[in-house]
């Protein structure tokens, strides 16, 4: 709004000092400048929904995979079953947190502690396979414990590259740079023309910035309003303790 108000000014000013061919020529770079704004927003946020997209794909795999994990662990001998069944529990919980983390110093110390817990789960959980395997290494169940615990693994290193994919912080400067010169050359030629342009102008502004906002909040996972839905992590975690508590033989 403060690049409209200074393009307003300046239109002002220029008014009666330019041709008819130069304000038709404003008009052009205008609408071309516009059609720019237009094609950055789309292919920016088209960007940006595919990253929401995959994270949010990303966590369904992930409760699968944990899920199969679980059921698989429990096939295994004891005491195997019940140790990797306990791990899987309190992984779940980590994952829980790990996702609602946000972007402040607090948050991205408890995130970066719920990682290296969770790697360390990891290895123990790895710990049990390679116990059970070395009692049982033609065991099917043990075959197919490892492989799904393989999955959980990579999965882990899946989400967090998905968390810091971001859109580059060019585009995103870009976007703010070729809005603001946007709203001053509209607001320039409206200015020529002699058209009262306030409440038009000022929508735009408002408009053009609420999108760049929510490309921007899509952006970034950890902070804003718009979160990844945890629901199948949530389900699977009330699952898990419905199983401990009994309640589910």
């Amino acid at each position: 709004m403060l690049s409209s108000l200074s393009g307003s000014l300046a239109g002002r000013r220029k008014r009666e000092l330019v041709s008819e061919d130069v304000k038709s020529q404003v008009s052009t770079l205008q609408g071309s400048l516009l059609g720019l704004m237009a094609l950055l927003l789309g292919f920016t946020f088209s960007m940006t929904v595919s990253r929401y997209d995959l994270r949010k794909q990303l966590i369904l795999e992930e409760a699968n995979a944990i899920g199969t994990t679980y059921l698989r662990a429990r096939l295994l001998p004891d005491p195997y079953a019940s140790q990797a069944t306990d791990l899987l529990r309190e992984y779940v919980g980590i994952r829980v947190a790990l996702s609602e983390s946000g972007a402040d110093e607090t948050s991205r110390s408890t995130l970066q502690a719920a990682t290296e817990k969770a790697e360390k789960l990891h290895d123990q959980l790895w710990s049990v396979a390679q116990g059970v395997d070395s009692q049982e290494p033609r065991s099917v169940a043990t075959g197919l414990f490892i492989q799904s615990l393989n999955e959980v693994i990579d999965l882990h290193s899946k989400r967090l590259i998905a968390l810091d994919n971001h859109v580059p912080e060019p585009v995103i400067l870009m976007l703010w740079g070729v809005g603001l010169l946007s709203m001053g050359l509209t607001s320039y030629s409206c200015s020529l023309a002699g058209w009262r342009h306030y409440v038009a102008t000022s929508m735009m502004a408002l408009l053009i910035a609420s999108v760049i906002g929510l490309i921007m909040d899509l952006d970034r996972p950890q902070r804003g309003f718009i979160r990844v839905s945890q629901k199948s992590m949530l389900m699977l975690q009330e699952s898990m303790l419905k199983k401990r508590a009994g309640a589910i033989p």
